[in-house]
């Protein structure tokens, strides 16, 4: 696979770097074309520049950098999910068949809007490629799973230290319960020999009269 993607990713990107190129050297080729779509980004997007020309200028550099970087393997998740992006006002803005009267004319451009959406496709895939190593999203579940299961595990441990606390409690209170006992019937026969040691003391001087 990293052999593949060696090979695939300039594949993908050099289109984009030429046509980036040819863009920002002259955007006045495309900008008839783009202002429609250029206007209505403009209205709704503030980073948009309101100037057509401009605003070519800067889909054509997004365009050559994001694309220089994906052929050479650099940033190539963020490179190709930054041309996705350029790619929808520029399909939008020279491909729209729907709006073409002549059969042939929109049959040709039909075939260049499906091409677009086809590399757009293709760049989206890019972009989620992770190489093999997990994604964020999987991290981030795993992550929470883990500390999930964490937890579970101190909350059953917490709980059995004390049932084994609340039991020897429980144990303690039973042996004090029974030293006590002792100590009671100690008591009653300490004071059953008393009371047996003053009657003999008693019958004892009867006898010695």
């Amino acid at each position: 696979m990293p052999v593949l993607r060696a090979f695939a990713r300039p594949m993908v990107a050099s289109i984009f770097i030429l046509q980036g190129y040819d863009t920002l050297r002259r955007p006045d080729r495309v900008a008839p074309a783009a202002e429609p779509v250029v206007r209505a980004l403009a209205e709704r997007v503030p980073a948009v520049p309101a100037k057509t020309e401009q605003a070519v200028r800067l889909n054509g550099a997004v365009q050559l950098v994001a694309g220089s970087l994906l052929a050479l393997g650099r940033f190539p998740r963020l490179s190709a999910l930054a041309i996705a992006a350029t790619l929808v006002p520029t399909t939008l803005a020279g491909h729209r068949f729907w709006e073409d009267g002549e059969d042939k004319d929109q049959a040709q451009q039909r075939i260049h809007f499906l091409k677009n959406l086809s590399m757009f496709g293709g760049l989206l895939i890019a972009a989620a490629d992770t190489e093999g190593s997990p994604s964020i999203a999987w991290r981030t579940r795993h992550a929470a799973k883990t500390a999930r299961r964490e937890a579970s595990l101190v909350a059953k441990t917490a709980k059995a230290s004390g049932k084994a606390g609340a039991k020897a409690g429980r144990t303690s209170g039973q042996a004090g319960k029974a030293a006590a006992k002792a100590r009671a019937k100690a008591a009653k026969a300490g004071a059953k020999a008393a009371s047996a040691g003053a009657k003999a003391a008693t019958v004892g001087n009867l006898v010695t009269r």
